[in-house]
C-alpha cells in the first residue's frame, strides 16, 4: 500500500569549494547532528515525450537510505509537494500508475534518467532533540537513459523541514545561507535539472503542456480559450486528489465540469455548439458520476451538524443510529466504481477531447471581436435570464412551485457567476463585482435548496423510524427547523436580488 508525505523543501546551488556553513547559529537550533554519507540510486521514470516532467511530476524507484522504494512527487505549491510512496518492486505499482493516469493517459512509462546521488546529511534539532529541518549536501551525477543522452554533475543543497515544522524556519536557514554566499537552485528539482543538462543537443524536453494558438490575444476567443484551458488543467490536476480521496477534490472537480460547460452555454458565440454541445454532454456525465456518493455525504453531514446543535431533551430514540443505518443504505460504496470511471476509456477519451479542443479551437465570427462587446452581450443575456427567474420565484407562492422556481433560479446564478469569471479580464471591475454578487445570490438560493433536500430525507427517515416503531419526534423538530431555515432564505431574497441588480449596472451598461 502507498503512504503519502507533505514535503516542504528547498534546494541551493554548490559552487567551487562551497558547503554548508555553519547552521548552529540559526534561531531555534540547538544543535547539528552528522547523520553520515548515504548513496542513493534512482531511475526517473516518465512518457517518451516526457508528460510528467512538464506537469512538473516525478516518479522513481530509489535503493538506498531509509525510505527505498517507489516515491511519486505532486506538485502543491513552490516547495511544497505531496510525496507518494509505495514498496520496492520491479515494475511501477498499479497505484502510482493510476494517480498519474490522467497525465499518460495510454502512453507507457519508461525509464528516462538515472541519479546516482552521495548525500552528506546533517539534522537540525531543537533544544528537546526534535527534529526541526533535515540538510543534505548531495553530490549527483546524472546520466540520460534514453538514445542520444548524456551525463551531468553538480553539487547542491537540500533542505526539508521535518514533519508539521513550521515553513518560517526555512526562511531562517535560508537567511543564513544565503550570508554564506549560496543562492536558491534555478531548477524546481533534480529530475529537472538532469533533463536539461543531459538532453540530446537542439531537442526540447517534453511536448505536453501546449496552449491553443489565438491570432490576437485580445479578441473575445482569447478570453474564453483561456477559461476553458484553465477547467481542463483544473480536471487533469485533480485527477490524483479524487483518486487517494482527499478532502474537497470531488467538488472541485465537479465544479470544473459545470464552469466549462457553463462557458459553452454563455458564450455559444464564440464556439461552434455542434462541437462543444457534444463534449458538454461528456462533462455532464462525468460530473453525474463523481456526484454518486457526494451529494448524499453532504446531506448527511448537514443533518449530523444540525442534530448535534439540538438540546438532549429534544433527541427522542435511536436517531443518530437510524441516521447512520439510512446514511450507509443510500450509499452506494461507489469508490471503487469512481476508480474504474477515472480509468476507463470514456473518461480518457473525454481528457483528449478537451485538449484538442483548447488546442484546435472550433471559432466562431464572433471569436475575432472585440471581447467587451461579445462578452458584454453574453453576460447581459445571462443576468436578463436570471432576472426572470428571480421575479417569477418572488411571484410565485410559496410551496412546491416556488421551490422549483428557486432552484431553476439558483442553477441560473451559477451560469452568471462563471460567465462573470470570464469576463474579468475583458470588463474589468464591474465582471469582479458582479461576480462576489453572483456568490452571496447562489449561497443564499443553495441554502434554501439544501433545506428543501433535508426536509425530504427526513420525511423519509421519519417513515423509517415510524415503522420500525420508534419515536418520530427528532424528525419532526429538524424539519420544522429546516422549514424556518428555507423561511429566512426566502425573506432575504428581494433585498439580495436588489443589492445585485444595483451592482449588475455597470456590466450592463457595458457595449
Amino acid at each position: 500500500m502507498a503512504d503519502i508525505k507533505r514535503e516542504i523543501e528547498r534546494k541551493y546551488e554548490v559552487g567551487e569549494g562551497g558547503g554548508v556553513p555553519d547552521l548552529g547559529a540559526v534561531a531555534g537550533v540547538a544543535d547539528v547532528a552528522e547523520r553520515g554519507l548515504t548513496d542513493l540510486d534512482a531511475v526517473y521514470y516518465d512518457t517518451v515525450d516526457q508528460r510528467l516532467a512538464a506537469a512538473s511530476i516525478t516518479l522513481r524507484r530509489r535503493t538506498g537510505g531509509a525510505d527505498a522504494g517507489w516515491h511519486l512527487k505532486l506538485p502543491v505549491a513552490e516547495g511544497v509537494r505531496d510525496e507518494v510512496r509505495s514498496p520496492l518492486s520491479d515494475t511501477v505499482p498499479r497505484e502510482l500508475t493510476g494517480l498519474v493516469r490522467s497525465r499518460i493517459r495510454g502512453a507507457e512509462l519508461a525509464p528516462v534518467v538515472r541519479l546516482l546521488s552521495a548525500r552528506d546529511i546533517r539534522h537540525l534539532l531543537d533544544a528537546d532533540g526534535a527534529l526541526l529541518a533535515e540538510v543534505s549536501v548531495d553530490a549527483v551525477r546524472a546520466e540520460r537513459l534514453t538514445t542520444g543522452g548524456g551525463t551531468a554533475a553538480w553539487t547542491e543543497i537540500e533542505v526539508e523541514l521535518a514533519d508539521d515544522g513550521d515553513p518560517a524556519f526555512l526562511d531562517k536557514v535560508e537567511k543564513k545561507l544565503r550570508k554564506a554566499g549560496l543562492r536558491r537552485s534555478a531548477s524546481p528539482s533534480k529530475l529537472a535539472r538532469a533533463l536539461a543538462e543531459t538532453a540530446p543537443r537542439g531537442k526540447k524536453n517534453g511536448t505536453s503542456g501546449k496552449k491553443a494558438a489565438v491570432s490576437d490575444p485580445r479578441t473575445a476567443g482569447a478570453y474564453v480559450l483561456a477559461y476553458l484551458r484553465t477547467q481542463r488543467d483544473a480536471i487533469v490536476a485533480l485527477d490524483p486528489a479524487v483518486r487517494r480521496d482527499a478532502p474537497d477534490s470531488v467538488h472541485q472537480m465537479r465544479v470544473a465540469t459545470r464552469r466549462m460547460r457553463s462557458a459553452f452555454r454563455s458564450y455559444r458565440q464564440v464556439l461552434d455548439r455542434a462541437v462543444t454541445d457534444p463534449i458538454g454532454d461528456e462533462l455532464k456525465w462525468l460530473a453525474g458520476e463523481l456526484g454518486v456518493d457526494r451529494d448524499q455525504e453532504v446531506l448527511t453531514e448537514r443533518l449530523t451538524a444540525h442534530l448535534g446543535e439540538l438540546p438532549r431533551t429534544l433527541v427522542a430514540g435511536p436517531v443518530r443510529t437510524r441516521l447512520r443505518t439510512w446514511a450507509h443504505a443510500r450509499s452506494s460504496g461507489s469508490r471503487r466504481r469512481l476508480i474504474a470511471v477515472l480509468d476507463g476509456k470514456r473518461y480518457l477519451t473525454l481528457l483528449d477531447t478537451l485538449d484538442a479542443l483548447v488546442g484546435a479551437p472550433p471559432l466562431r465570427k464572433a471569436a475575432a471581436q472585440e471581447p467587451r462587446q461579445v462578452i458584454g452581450k453574453a453576460l447581459r443575456r445571462d443576468f436578463g435570464t436570471l432576472s426572470d427567474l428571480v421575479l417569477h420565484a418572488l411571484d410565485t407562492d410559496p410551496g412546491t412551485d416556488r421551490d422549483l422556481a428557486l432552484h431553476e433560479a439558483r442553477k441560473k446564478a451559477k451560469r452568471v457567476r462563471y460567465a462573470a469569471e470570464v469576463a474579468v479580464g475583458a470588463l474589468g471591475r464591474p465582471a469582479k463585482d458582479l461576480v462576489r454578487s453572483m456568490k452571496t445570490l447562489q449561497s443564499l438560493l443553495g441554502d434554501h435548496q439544501d433545506s428543501v433536500m433535508t426536509r425530504l430525507a427526513l420525511r423519509d427517515l421519519a417513515a423509517q423510524a415510524h415503522g420500525a416503531g420508534e419515536s418520530a419526534f427528532t424528525y419532526g423538530v429538524l424539519y420544522g427547523r429546516e422549514e424556518l431555515r428555507a423561511y429566512w432564505c426566502e425573506e432575504a431574497l428581494p433585498e439580495a436580488w436588489e443589492t445585485t441588480e444595483r451592482g449588475s449596472r455597470a456590466v450592463r451598461r457595458t457595449r
